[in-house]
């Protein structure tokens, strides 16, 4: 992994069950995550997703693209506009800076409104530099090699 690097862009399914099942699963139980009625009434034409769910996809798009040996160090973003159902959230990245085995990663996501999540994602990718290299559907991970320290 070098600065500079783009990750392959990956689109989300805004579906009406993604946004429900990401606020049930993070115990959000708030109206506008489940109930549209509510949502209306405060404002908003429909459902939206809640930030742990965006927090989750980001780390999912991450962990996806460097593999398995990916260890999330930090990941700081911010909200923008509202993913709803039935829209497509494309995320997208850019390596900012790498120390070593660990990386730190623009990322973003706009919908069909807009910029939805915006910020950054720290990484470590233990034995980046080491080992025998493997290629992912996504990028290049390098693996320990039996015997050396991880």
């Amino acid at each position: 992994m070098r600065a500079g690097d783009e990750l392959a862009p990956l689109e989300v399914p805004i579906t009406r069950t993604l946004i429900v099942a990401g606020a049930v699963a993070s115990r959000d139980y708030q109206d506008v995550h489940h109930d549209p009625e509510a949502a209306r009434a405060k404002g908003s034409p429909d459902i939206f997703m809640n930030i742990l769910t965006t927090n989750g996809l980001v780390g999912r798009y991450i962990t996806d693209h460097f593999g398995p040996a990916a260890v999330l160090r930090r990941v700081a973003i911010r909200l923008g506009a509202p993913n709803r159902p039935g829209d497509t959230m494309v995320l997208k990245g850019t390596v900012e800076e790498v120390d070593g085995d660990t990386a730190v990663v623009r990322v973003s996501g706009d919908n069909g409104i807009g910029r939805h999540v915006s910020g950054t994602v720290t990484v470590t990718v233990a034995g980046t530099g080491t080992g025998t290299e493997r290629v992912t559907g996504t990028g290049t991970v390098t693996v320990p090699t039996a015997g050396e320290a991880r």
